[in-house]
């Protein structure tokens, strides 16, 4: 006799979550111990993909300032997007992602 071979299902993959820019621009940038980073003046991103790839920061502390960080033609300072832990009244970000 022959048995059925079950296929294994994998999991569903969940959608990722949109985020509306209204919810990321002004909040203050924070990295996970606590460091402030400035607060998100804009965002740039991927137009065929709509994925967010830079937060630009205004208003740069002094320790943002003192570190040898990206910056766009305006000279404002660039957080990788892949560095964002969780947004919620502030932007978290993994500080040993960006130096």
């Amino acid at each position: 006799m022959f048995e059925a071979a079950t296929a294994k299902k994998e999991p569903e993959k969940q959608p990722e979550e949109k985020i509306a820019t209204r919810h990321i621009l002004g909040k203050l940038v924070v990295s996970k111990t606590g460091k402030k980073f400035g607060e998100v003046a804009n965002l740039s991103f991927d137009v065929r993909t709509g994925e967010i790839l830079h937060l630009h920061l205004k208003n740069p502390t002094g320790y943002c300032e003192s570190l040898a960080l990206e910056r766009d033609k305006s000279g404002a300072i660039l957080i990788p997007f892949s560095s964002v832990i969780a947004i919620g009244d502030f932007v978290v970000i993994a500080e040993e992602d960006i130096i």
